[in-house]
């Protein structure tokens, strides 16, 4: 079957304009005083809207396939579901969506490692979505989104000028069991896994490079999550003024 002609397309189609939509409705949501004053935090709000109820869906649903499909835990390149495909048009629909909004709102610039973190992303999961393997891998490094739903509260708290408040202390707590338990954890049990096709010329290769970049991302942002929350006097004051695009 031609590339340019498998039935993925139209998913893929469907799920990024289904989120554009989302957008556009989430847009019409009355926005906090502080957010509302600033066109680019106004931009940032409604982009990390989307991103929430993106985390939402997929954090969840990627745990159903898990329970449903278990043997995507061991099985990482074969196991299949059809559960585990649509996630993964799902949110590669998402990725597609965010990257056109940041390019096209301008914010290239201050968010170019959400863009790099995109395209590899996407680049992962076409191996599910065109050639039905390591589904199991996508579903799996989808576990992170339940990390994320802790993450996009912190941010957007930050955003809305609201970090003094009690629920932001607790959810910081919360987000840093989360980072463990689902960013550390399987991007960790995934790096093993994948390290099997190093030296190889196959897909699994190409796959473990992806990892292995993103697991230098998750580092670096791992370690300004507990300079920023836990250790503010370590964070230089040239970079608290629109930091959260990236913290």
């Amino acid at each position: 079957m031609s590339l340019l002609l498998h039935p993925a397309w139209p998913l893929l189609l469907g799920a990024t304009l289904a989120f554009r939509a989302l957008r556009r409705a989430l847009g019409r949501l009355p926005l906090p005083a502080h957010v509302r004053a600033d066109p680019l935090r106004t931009w940032r709000w409604h982009n990390l809207l989307v991103s929430f109820a993106h985390s939402i869906v997929s954090g969840i649903w990627a745990l159903l396939c898990l329970w449903q499909t278990p043997e995507m835990l061991v099985e990482i390149e074969t196991a299949w579901s059809l559960s585990g495909y649509l996630l993964a048009c799902f949110s590669t629909g998402y990725f597609l969506h965010d990257t056109v909004d940041i390019v096209v709102s301008g914010q290239s610039g201050a968010s170019w490692e959400y863009i790099v973190h995109h395209i590899m992303a996407m680049g992962a999961f076409f191996s599910g979505i065109f050639w039905s393997r390591f589904v199991g891998g996508g579903v799996l490094t989808l576990l992170v989104e339940i990390s994320n739903i802790f993450l996009t509260i912190r941010m957007m708290m930050k955003l809305s000028n609201t970090q003094d408040h009690l629920l932001y202390h607790v959810n910081k707590y919360i987000n840093l069991v989360m980072y463990f338990v689902f960013r550390l954890a399987p991007q960790a049990y995934l790096t093993k896994f994948f390290l099997q096709y190093a030296g190889q010329r196959t897909l699994g290769t190409f796959l473990l490079a992806i990892l292995l970049m993103v697991d230098i991302m998750i580092i670096i942002y791992f370690s300004r999550l507990l300079r920023s929350d836990f250790c503010p006097e370590r964070v230089p004051r040239r970079q608290h003024k629109d930091k959260f695009l990236t913290e």
